[in-house]
């Protein structure tokens, strides 16, 4: 069921490239508008910190608490610049061919990979946004200072990826996120070119049905 490819619109920011031996997979900066919100905001304030010591440390001369002022708002751009520029730039890529599965993770500063073969690991699943328990005040009325949104946002904030899989006891997380039927157009791009190599989690064919419902 999984080969076939539902018509429905791309997701956004993923892009296949089918090549002889291979399909790599980019899957991009799915970040959600209100995380980039959350991460200028965060750029902003730490620069309003780092601006107020560089002013308070001036004019620089040879007492020890204006250079420590001054290296420290230094300190305090370059982790902001560090921080906002690996989260906005932030690209996740896939690379499957006849062996393995290889995850790449790239930002302006540094560049990770990791390639699990295909006989080690086990089922794909989706996870989804992981499961927390509920706020006690959501649903009421009287939630004013919205403690259940800020928990919800928290938890994208900090979300590690909606797909998994077990490789030597250890969890692998990736797909940021990727989420609902743009996780399941891009498994269906997999299992095509993976086949039975790659193993799918029994919530994959309930996800499918579910779409079909949508789609009628």
């Amino acid at each position: 069921m999984l080969a076939s490819i539902p018509k429905r619109k791309p997701a956004c920011n993923i892009s296949y490239q089918w090549g002889d031996d291979h399909l790599l997979i980019e899957l991009g900066n799915n970040l959600q508008p209100r995380i980039k919100a959350l991460f200028w905001a965060e750029l902003l304030v730490t620069i309003g910190m780092a601006t107020i010591f560089l002013f308070k440390s001036m004019p620089f001369s040879s007492h020890v608490l204006n250079w420590a002022g001054g290296i420290g708002a230094a300190a305090l751009y370059l982790m902001a610049a560090y921080r906002f520029l690996s989260r906005m730039m932030y690209e996740e890529r896939l690379f499957l061919d006849t062996e393995s599965i290889t995850i790449l993770e790239r930002t302006p500063f540094a560049q990770r990979h990791a390639k699990y073969l295909w006989r080690e690991i086990g089922p794909l699943h989706y996870i989804g946004k992981d499961e927390k328990t509920d706020h006690p005040l959501k649903g009421r009325c009287y939630d004013y200072f919205g403690f259940e949104t800020r928990e919800q946002l928290i938890q994208s904030l900090h979300q590690e990826g909606n797909l998994f899989f077990n490789h030597n006891g250890f969890t692998i997380r990736f797909a940021k996120g990727v989420y609902s039927w743009h996780a399941e157009e891009m498994v269906n791009m997999m299992k095509l070119y993976a086949g039975s190599k790659l193993r799918l989690g029994m919530e994959w064919a309930r996800m499918l049905q579910e779409h079909e419902w949508d789609d009628a």
